[in-house]
């Protein structure tokens, strides 16, 4: 963890101060729509390192404004769907296993995200936010 924390922290810092938050919103924000959502699913997919670096990551998306639903969506994709674990299935497994898997998984993170957005009620996701902003 010594020395995976670090280039994560490093890295958050530098996406709080080069990426305005009118640019996250915009990209990552209520109105984002289906962009949003692959965005945040190649964000995910594009990460390296264990699944424990992906909520400070997630902190700062949701500090900057981005749709809860796109968050899930970036967390499910960065613990599922990453580049270089599909550069090995697609080497070891073959195009059709490691196409099928991806699609099913980038699927399957959609569904989850959308059901626990619907689960949960306006108030807790603004309370979530609320508690984001206060660690500031």
């Amino acid at each position: 963890m010594i020395l995976i924390i670090p280039p994560i922290f490093v890295l958050l810092g530098l996406l709080d101060v080069w990426v305005p938050r009118e640019m996250m919103v915009k990209y990552l924000g209520e109105e984002s729509g289906i962009k949003g959502m692959l965005i945040a699913i190649l964000f995910g997919s594009a990460a390296a390192g264990p699944l424990y670096a992906a909520f400070p990551v997630a902190l700062v998306f949701v500090k900057r404004g981005a749709r809860f639903s796109n968050i899930l969506l970036f967390i499910g994709a960065w613990s599922i769907t990453k580049i270089p674990m599909l550069l090995f299935e697609l080497s070891s497994l073959g195009a059709e296993f490691t196409l099928t898997r991806l699609a099913v998984s980038i699927f399957g993170i959609s569904i989850i995200a959308f059901v626990v957005n619907r689960l949960m009620s306006k108030a807790e996701i603004t309370a979530l936010y609320d508690k984001a902003s206060a660690l500031e």
